[in-house]
């Protein structure tokens, strides 16, 4: 185990963008006018667009006086289905957070494994998923060997982030201090229940910063570890092959590196090494060697928000798309039948 802890080796390619290519009111327009896109109803937002070449110009000049400093957030919760804290902060710096991130954001993606699927274009669960299956397919070799899926996740991923090993991870790539200076104000912006630790679910460069920060991990599984097949989506990991002891050492170096170098945990009660004949629960769905199926409990959300959204369009043709993926023909044709049949009028 000792062999895989080795320190990590600093990247070959570094940030070459400048400070004030981020806080130029180039940028700051065109990520507002990113920003805005599909918000222009919310109050807010509507606000801030009325004097937005002052608030622009406004918020340029604190920043190139290097006296800007992130407001409070406004908190409130959600079911997305367990109950999230979203910390949201105001318009004007979540306008900021677009011009970091349409910034940072084509860089860092290219230090990324091609297996880390959230939050980047052309990514997402229905990519993670189609690899996932893939996945199977190859490990199996068409259904001739048993797969063995070591799955995990992390245990409060967002608020189990420590800013300090954020920003030293960060500053190995950037080498201008003044945006690692910018980065450390948003994200020293907001604390969970320990000083120095987590990120907001709200913020744009949240997303962007915990992959940066699992990137280490994804790194070491693919170099250090050498797990051919391994992907992971935001805080979800799997590790596939056809040996199960295989998976059984590699798991407390997996726990060491989280705990040693990131000062995460694994879920304990969400650390599966099963077969996929089984059938293993990964991203709302449950695998099978030839097929996958959806799991209870998303088909039991899947039902509610579409009532509750009474059967709105959009809202229907999004877990259409989402039945795609899987067996669930009949599933399929249970929603179409449900949102066409005629309201009762009173």
């Amino acid at each position: 185990m000792v062999g895989w802890l080795v320190a990590t080796v600093m990247p070959k390619i570094r940030f070459q963008h400048t400070y004030n290519n981020i806080i130029s009111l180039e940028n700051l327009l065109e990520a507002g006018k990113e920003f805005v896109r599909g918000k222009r109803a919310r109050k807010d937002v509507q606000e801030f667009e009325r004097d937005l070449m002052t608030n622009i110009i406004a918020l340029h000049r604190e920043l190139a006086a290097k006296k800007y400093s992130h407001s409070a957030y406004q908190h409130f919760k959600i079911a997305d289905p367990k109950p999230r804290d979203i910390h949201k902060a105001n318009v004007r710096d979540r306008l900021l957070h677009h011009a970091l991130h349409r910034q940072l954001s084509p860089f860092f993606v290219k230090t990324f494994i091609s297996d880390s699927n959230s939050c980047q274009d052309g990514k997402g669960t229905h990519r993670a998923l189609r690899r996932f299956r893939k996945f199977i397919g190859r490990v199996s070799e068409n259904n001739i060997r048993t797969v063995w899926v070591l799955k995990c996740d992390i245990r409060k991923f967002f608020a189990n982030i420590d800013h300090s090993i954020l920003l030293d991870i960060a500053a190995k790539y950037i080498p201008d201090q003044d945006i690692l200076d910018l980065i450390s104000i948003i994200v020293r912006s907001f604390n969970s229940s320990v000083a120095g630790v987590g990120l907001p679910l709200g913020n744009l460069t949240s997303q962007l910063l915990v992959n940066i920060y699992m990137n280490e991990f994804d790194q070491f599984m693919k170099h250090r570890i050498k797990a051919k097949y391994y992907l992971r989506y935001a805080d979800d990991f799997a590790v596939l092959s056809t040996d199960k002891a295989y998976l059984e050492t590699i798991l407390p170096a997996m726990q060491e590196f989280l705990g040693s170098k990131l000062k995460l945990a694994m879920h304990p009660d969400k650390i599966f090494i099963q077969t996929v004949a089984s059938g293993v629960d990964f991203l709302g769905w449950v695998h099978f060697p030839d097929h996958q199926v959806l799991r209870t409990a998303t088909k039991k959300r899947m039902f509610r928000n579409i009532k509750a959204k009474d059967g709105k369009e959009e809202t229907v043709q999004s877990y259409l798309g989402l039945m795609s993926h899987g067996n669930s023909w009949k599933l399929r044709q249970k929603i179409i039948d449900k949102v066409s049949k005629p309201k009762s009028s009173n």
